[in-house]
Parts: C-alpha cells; structure tokens; sequence
C-alpha cells in the first residue's frame, strides 16, 4: 500500500487520530496538509514530519470557520499542485454538557453539530470542488465513530453528528462516482484518549468498563485507526466505496 503523489488533506490533524494518520501517510509517500486548530499542534505534527524527509504542511483552520477551510484547500493546491485526498477527521466530544437531551439548550446541540458535523460538510465541499475542477478523481474518508452504530454514549449531540456523517459519507459515494471520487467512513471503538479527553467526568471508570466489553481487551489507539484511513485513501480500495468500516477490537458486535 503505498500513496505516491498524493496530495491529503486532513482536518483535527494536530493530535489523535489525524496527527497519527498525517504521520502514516506521510510515511508511504503522500504529502499531506495538517489543518486544525490549536496552530500549535499542527505545526508541531507537521514539523516532526517534515524533519523525516517527507512533503508536508501547516495550516491552522477551524472547520467552523468556512473561509477557513476554503482556505486550506487553497493553500494546500498553491503547495502541492493539487488535492487527492480529503480526511475529515476534526471533532469534539464535551463529555460533561453534551448530557441529557430534555434539559439541553440549543447553544450545547449546536457547539458539537458545528464541528462535528457543519465541519465535516465544510470540508467536504471545498475539497469536492477542488477535485471536480482538476479532474481525475479522488477519495474522501469521513471519520465517524461506532456510536454511529448504537446508542451507548450519553453524549447525544455527538452521536447524532456521528451518525449523519454515515449518511453523507453515502451520498458523495453515490453523487460523486461520475468524478471518479470515492467516499468512505471509518468507525473508530473506544479509544484510550477521545476528544477533550481532560473534560471526562471519569477516565478511570471509563477505561474500566470499557475495556471489559472489548473482547481484544484493551482501548484503541490513533495508530490502530490510521492505517484504515490510509488504505481507503489508497488505489488498493479502489473498488470501495460508501462503506463504514469498524475498527473497535470487536466491541461493537460483543
């Protein structure tokens, strides 16, 4: 599995599962775009990768933000040349607030949806657009969760982000197949640090109870993910597409 002469584009890519996705990608031949926010982490990532010999860059960008995802794509083609590849990976996860759906007002809803689904959207329209006006096709791998696929989590505006991003992953899949740009989702399980990880009520319990439903024993991490970020992206999935696909030590189905 290689990526040579690949451009990616990934969001959330200064930490977790972006960052050790940019990484692997890089490491079989792809120049990839960090984007998210804080700047700090991108550069940083981006720094590490670029001291090992590969094409890399920086760009801090709040998928919130449109202009800033805009602009993004604009400065990874004015670098690269072009956009292959589009990982739409930035999220959050407010473990404290995003809590009791009776009680919850709009602001709580909608601070998850902006990121983790309007952001998402985002993304993927204007990496869309740019592979429609090179030509010559590409693929989009959209980062859902296995909370996509049941209704587990007490954090319900992520989870109901989570499960849309599954219904957009098929639409660009069914929509965008005359592009030649395929579509495909990732499911990560639980993972050993999630998104705003310091905000959990309780990490021990949480690890707890979670690693005695994992059949594997133990909580993911990014680097098991991203290896199916970078293969999907890859010409040996070529024939995929407008899947889901779950990589969760067997939680989902114990």
């Amino acid at each position: 599995m290689r990526l040579d002469g690949k451009v990616a584009l990934i969001t959330g890519a200064g930490s977790g599962i972006g960052a050790a996705s940019a990484r692997y990608m890089a490491n079989i031949g792809a120049a990839v775009t960090l984007a998210g926010i804080p700047a700090q982490g991108v550069e940083e990532v981006a720094a590490e990768i670029a001291a090992g010999g590969s094409r890399t860059l920086a760009v801090p960008t709040d998928v919130t933000v449109e202009s800033d995802v805009r602009a993004a794509v604009e400065r990874t083609v004015e670098v690269f040349g072009r956009l292959d590849v589009i990982v739409a990976n930035a999220g959050i996860q407010r473990h404290n607030t995003d809590v009791n759906l009776f009680e919850m007002d709009e602001e709580e809803w909608e601070r998850t949806q902006d990121v983790n689904l309007r952001g998402v959207f985002r993304t993927c329209k204007h990496g869309l657009a740019q592979m429609i006006r090179q030509g010559g096709g590409g693929s989009v791998v959209i980062v859902s969760s296995i909370t996509a696929l049941n209704g587990r989590t007490p954090n319900v505006s992520y989870m109901t982000a989570k499960s849309a991003l599954l219904g957009l992953n098929r639409h660009i899949a069914v929509h965008y197949a005359k592009h030649g740009i395929r579509s495909n989702a990732v499911c990560p399980g639980a993972l050993e640090r999630t998104p705003d990880w310091d905000d959990h009520p309780d990490p021990d319990g949480r690890r707890e109870t979670m690693e005695s439903a994992i059949p594997l024993g133990r909580l993911g991490t990014p680097e098991d993910i991203a290896p199916w970020i970078a293969f999907l992206a890859s010409d040996d999935a070529g024939y995929a597409t407008g899947g889901h696909y779950v990589v969760d030590g067997g939680m989902t189905i114990a």
